[in-house]
């Protein structure tokens, strides 16, 4: 038997029975504590360190540990088991509602109430044969419906227990997928959901009238494993066990918002017959239990391109067991059916405006152009703008500070997310922080900090420099709140890696900023963020605002509209087949955009003109 120790994690007092050996992080997993980590518990972004009362109780200080420990931290057992509440993982901002559009209500699935005659010995029809008789009275298309082979078996027995008076579920007019007693007609429910990198978002919508009655969310487990999806194919590459591990937290993820939207409004999700699911290439591939090393490897191949439809009882999604886990299709290896969605939602394939889609994330899509043609591209915008790799970055959760404004006088405002005491930055005053210390030339236009400023919020220890944002009396952890030149060049090339995908888009369609009809700006991120700052630094192109629109979590929007309407769900498959899709790092011009791009180069703004969006 291998020799175990008990870990008890304080304060929530969660105890777990861990191997000798093992890592503290590894035993908060196995206690289901979640302990902030961007790099899946490798020992890369030191952003897990913990405290811990014994220092006896582990082993010595790692070359790692030390990389990201200063000497007064290991001194002060810095290693495990007390979790501060800036490393505790809180419940993040997650934007559940975006742009949607009206469909013509005509969803994949039905019901059909029907009364049957009973069998007498003038009448000797099987039962199946007579419901779909029955059934082909009422709508010609039904006459050849195939039949779930489970419901066949319990055929005989439903019809007579219901007295031949049954409400039928016919999926896509060619399957039969429930059949009920009595009139269920009316409890007729679907499931959109956008499986996102970073979280997971679900409605439940009443498929008779086409509405939304309950909002689930959470952020996605997976996260467990890694902030970034790199860094969970690299887990899910060491053997089957671990792909097997991040399929099993996706279909945990989505049934624990599946539960929570049901509860919400008492529906039982056994009468949820239908789910739409959107994401990105590499969570598609998870979901689907498929190795996603591919997508990672040069020519970056998915295994699957259109549509699927599974079982949810083969995914073990808990729904009616026959319900149908419809998967909408992807463009490429890094634009997914998230892609899709937000397409859908925005309409751009369909007006003649041209039209520029940034959806900023961890990986940026981006899209330009309208009904005629549609070139899109993905760009590796990295995880800064979630916190990561920022010094004293942190994901929108309570305490994080979300704006910045440096006032003329170099004093620094802040505003937090909950108005409570600052913990860390999150990527919205990161951006803020940056463009501020731009306007008021703390930095230069490359980022650099200005040698000449003369400013007691400039420290500079060991060789580098950093910008006080928050005094240590003023935080949450009596730490003050920094960013360093470091953490302004991850700004600069999360940055440069979006304004050359948009660059590049523009010159291969030949197109100017002047151009453009409209800005559509999605995601999470994109929602919270200051317009005038992010084009001040060239995040953005700088179209006039009267263009520019947040546009919210169009993923979701996008897969709801393909529940409610077959329509919808049918033009996915060519917004699939039709967008074009551009390899930025195949592009002559990428490196030659790309380094122009890391220059912060100010904008024709007014300093003062952003007041109103803080």
């Amino acid at each position: 038997m291998v020799e175990g120790a008990t870990v008890v994690f304080k304060p929530e007092d969660k105890k777990a029975k861990t191997p000798i050996g093992s890592t503290v992080f590894q035993a908060a997993k196995e206690a289901g504590v979640h302990i902030r980590s961007e790099c899946g518990g490798k020992g890369l972004c030191g952003k897990c360190r913990v405290t811990i009362k014994n220092s006896d109780a582990v082993g010595e200080v790692t070359e790692a540990e030390r990389k990201h420990l200063c000497q007064s931290e290991i001194d002060s057992g810095a290693r495990g088991v007390i979790i501060p509440p800036e490393r505790q993982v809180a419940p993040r901002q997650i934007q559940v509602l975006g742009l949607e559009r009206k469909v013509e209500l005509n969803p994949a699935v039905k019901k059909v109430h029907v009364l049957l005659p009973k069998p007498t010995l003038s009448d000797i029809r099987p039962d199946l044969e007579r419901l779909l008789d029955e059934l082909s009275l009422q709508d010609q298309n039904v006459a050849t419906l195939e039949i779930d082979y489970e419901i066949l078996k319990q055929l005989p027995n439903i019809l007579r227990f219901a007295n031949w008076d049954v409400t039928v579920t016919v999926w896509d007019d060619h399957r039969i997928v429930a059949v009920e007693p009595g009139d269920t007609a009316t409890n007729l429910f679907g499931f959109a959901v956008d499986i996102g990198t970073s979280k997971i978002v679900g409605h439940l919508v009443d498929l008779t009238s086409g509405k939304t009655i309950a909002i689930g969310s959470i952020e996605n487990p997976q996260i467990i494993h890694g902030e970034d999806v790199m860094t969970r194919v690299t887990f899910a590459t060491v053997n089957d066990a671990d792909l097997e591990t991040l399929q099993e937290l996706a279909v945990e993820g989505v049934n624990k918002v599946l539960h929570e939207a049901c509860a919400k409004v008492s529906i039982d999700p056994c009468r949820i017959y239908n789910v739409i699911v959107v994401g990105n290439t590499t969570m598609h591939h998870f979901f689907l239990g498929i190795q996603p090393k591919y997508i990672a490897i040069s020519p970056f191949t998915p295994a699957i391109k259109r549509q699927t439809n599974i079982a949810a009882k083969e995914l073990n999604i808990e729904t009616n067991p026959r319900c149908l886990i419809t998967f909408l299709p992807i463009i490429a290896g890094f634009v997914g059916a998230d892609a899709v969605a937000d397409l859908l939602a925005t309409g751009i394939c369909e007006f003649d405006e041209l039209t520029l889609l940034i959806d900023i994330g961890t990986n940026t899509e981006i899209f330009v152009g309208n009904k005629n043609d549609v070139l899109c591209c993905s760009c590796a915008s990295g995880p800064a703008f979630e916190g990561a790799h920022i010094t004293d970055g942190m994901k929108a959760v309570t305490g994080a500070i979300e704006r910045v404004r440096i006032n003329s006088d170099l004093e620094v405002e802040c505003k937090t997310i909950g108005h409570v005491k600052p913990t860390g930055l999150c990527g919205s005053a990161v951006i803020d922080v940056v463009a501020e210390m731009l306007k008021r030339e703390i930095i230069n236009g490359q980022g650099r900090f200005n040698p000449q400023m003369k400013l007691g919020r400039l420290r500079k220890k060991g060789g580098e420099t950093k910008f006080v944002v928050v005094w240590g009396d003023e935080t949450a952890t009596g730490k003050e709140i920094t960013v360093t030149q470091k953490d302004v060049r991850e700004i600069q090339l999360a940055k440069a890696a979006i304004h050359t995908g948009c660059s590049i888009l523009m010159k291969r369609k030949k197109l100017r900023e002047e151009d453009l009809d409209r800005l559509f700006i999605a995601g999470t991120f994109g929602t919270y963020i200051n317009l005038e700052n992010a084009k001040y630094i060239g995040l953005v192109p700088d179209v006039p605002t009267n263009k520019v629109r947040f546009v919210g979590n169009t993923a979701v929007m996008g897969a709801k509209m393909a529940l409610t309407s077959k329509g919808m769900r049918e033009k996915s498959e060519l917004i699939s087949k039709k967008v074009r899709y551009l390899e930025l790092g195949n592009d002559p011009d990428f490196n030659q955009e790309f380094t122009k791009a890391l220059f912060l180069r100010p904008q024709k703004i007014k300093v003062d003109t952003y007041k109103r969006n803080f």
